[in-house]
């Protein structure tokens, strides 16, 4: 509720704020993420591993399947976030617009994957992501020393 965040460096700074402001900010605050404010938290995500697969779930409050972005590449997923609203507002006497950009981006190392066969959905604001994990190989071999 005082928009304690543990665990983020990259948290906007809110110092010099008593615990009342504070609280006085999310009761009334923006409306684009209703559930968590966004500007000063990032998504949060957890991750079962299973025998063959790893299950990512990361929570997307208020956020489009437009605006999300997934990408693998040398063993790292990444998930980010590219967020722009604009209101505008016109009524008799006065004119208000506002803007607002939001971005975010977590970085899952995962090691190798199936690229071709890594599924995501969107649903109530919660990303499910299945990754398969690649067939390892062994090819152990003990070598005869002459």
């Amino acid at each position: 509720m005082f928009g304690v965040t543990p665990f983020n460096r990259n948290v906007v700074s809110r110092k010099g704020k008593d615990p009342f402001s504070e609280m006085i900010d999310d009761f009334f605050g923006d409306d684009f993420f209703p559930i968590r404010n966004l500007r000063y938290d990032t998504f949060k995500v957890d991750i079962r591993e299973e025998d063959n697969a790893f299950m990512i779930e990361a929570d997307m409050p208020g956020v489009k399947k437009e605006d999300i972005h997934l990408d693998y590449h040398d063993g790292l997923l990444d998930i980010s976030i590219e967020h722009e609203e604009s209101k505008e507002e016109e009524k008799k006497n006065y004119v208000h617009k506002e803007r607002r950009q939001c971005s975010m981006h977590r970085t899952l190392n995962l090691g190798d994957l199936d690229s071709d066969k890594i599924e995501a959905t969107l649903k109530d604001g919660i990303l499910n992501i299945k990754a398969p994990k690649t067939e390892v190989i062994e090819n152990k071999k003990r070598i005869e020393i002459k």
